[in-house]
């Protein structure tokens, strides 16, 4: 299953969107599937420092503490359980912003203490370092970077894959998203309004052997526009992707590189 956390009529959040240039979709949330939703979710929330609720079985919230729904200046997870989710490479990934040396180390070590594992990530010296969650979903936590001093505590989405300048194009024109850098092997994006997490694009050519484990979910502004925004979409280079999962308020597509992601709609 691909959830919606939210599934009553967005009933209890403020549902404010922010309008930027005529953009009509908004990254809402980062979706992890999890066999233990609650467990992942707790994991999470204690990683980030953000409350933890659950509105229906199987489906866990992660986000920061008395803010609405959805968050203003960047994204929630939305943790979402399957029955035996596989264990895959999989193409998408977080990193985790931090502001010193100090901090860094602190972070990491108590990560580890709730449950993190590292991971050998063959990647010699590099500013970061790479830990996978009790599920064995793999993250970064970065050492101290200018560019990602007001994220808040996730830096980036990262998403590998053959080509970055065109994943820059689609996800750009999608989201209305502002690239800060686009070269042949990385793309990086971010939010005209300059707030929340990037969206990185790696080259790093690869079979794509399963679905991912974690995507993104888009919900548009107004809501009830979510068909004409699919449409949209479809346009600028998605795919629907059948899945066989019945008439859910969410509408599942594929970018141009087959990477699953979420239209929100009103339950």
């Amino acid at each position: 299953m691909i959830g919606f956390r939210p599934a009553s009529g967005f009933g209890g959040f403020d549902c404010q969107i922010y309008r930027v240039g005529g953009m009509a979709l908004q990254l809402v949330q980062v979706n992890f599937k999890a066999g233990d939703d609650s467990a992942l979710g707790r994991f999470w929330g204690e990683a980030l420092d953000w409350g933890v609720s659950s509105e229906e079985p199987g489906a866990t919230s992660v986000m920061p503490v008395g803010s609405a729904w959805p968050v203003p200046a960047g994204v929630s997870i939305d943790v979402i359980a399957v029955p035996d989710p596989e264990t895959v490479k999989d193409r998408a990934h977080i990193e985790l912003a931090t502001t010193s040396a100090a901090h860094h180390a602190e972070l990491v070590a108590r990560l580890k203490e709730l449950g993190a594992t590292p991971v050998d990530g063959g990647q010699g010296d590099l500013p970061r370092t790479v830990l996978a969650d009790p599920e064995g979903n793999v993250f970064c936590v970065l050492e101290p970077r200018e560019i990602y001093r007001d994220t808040g505590p996730i830096a980036a989405v990262v998403v590998d894959c053959a080509d970055p300048r065109a994943m820059a194009r689609f996800w750009g024109e999608a989201m209305d998203w502002t690239p800060h850098e686009v070269i042949d092997d990385h793309a990086l994006l971010r939010s005209a309004r300059g707030v929340g997490p990037y969206l990185e694009f790696l080259s790093t050519p690869h079979v794509k052997d399963s679905w991912n484990r974690i995507h993104l979910d888009l919900l548009p502004d107004p809501v009830d526009a979510q068909a004409a925004e699919v449409a949209r979409l479809e346009t600028l280079g998605a795919t629907p992707a059948n899945l066989g999962r019945g008439d859910f308020p969410w509408k599942v597509l594929t970018d141009p590189e087959g990477n699953e992601f979420c239209v929100l709609g009103r339950a």
